[in-house]
């Protein structure tokens, strides 16, 4: 069977994209291949996200994935766009989704957790919607 390809696009793929990635991976690396990428690269991962979703949900992000470039990844069939604050980058398609979501980065756990769990959804009705 082949998988389609689905992408999670911020700027420096480091938070929620990453967040995407592995929730995508999670819930249903079964049925789809799941990516993260920006237009930048930060040298880690958001540190509040690692732990935030290691103690949830038991995902050690850190052991799987890295923040990569748009051109490091396989062309999506789905690219959806975490919600840029400061304007989507130009991936060489459109995006076949926004999901607007803030982002987390500096703020409470508390702010951080409702990200997660929106990303958590929005995973659970991609599934849904797309089978």
């Amino acid at each position: 069977m082949n998988k389609k390809k689905i992408a999670f696009i911020c700027v420096h793929n480091s938070c929620r994209s990453q967040i995407a990635e592995a929730l995508g991976k999670h819930f249903a690396g079964d049925i789809f291949d799941f990516y993260s990428a920006g237009t930048e690269t930060k040298p880690q991962i958001n540190q509040d996200a690692v732990r935030l979703i290691k103690q949830l949900y038991g995902i050690d992000m850190e052991q799987t994935q890295y923040s990569k470039t748009i051109a490091d990844i396989p062309a999506p069939n789905i690219a959806i766009s975490m919600g840029c604050d400061v304007g989507c980058p130009y991936i060489g398609k459109t995006f076949d989704d926004n999901w607007n979501l803030p982002d987390p980065t500096g703020k409470s756990d508390a702010f951080f957790k409702e990200v997660i769990i929106e990303i958590e959804k929005n995973i659970l009705a991609l599934k849904n919607h797309i089978l």
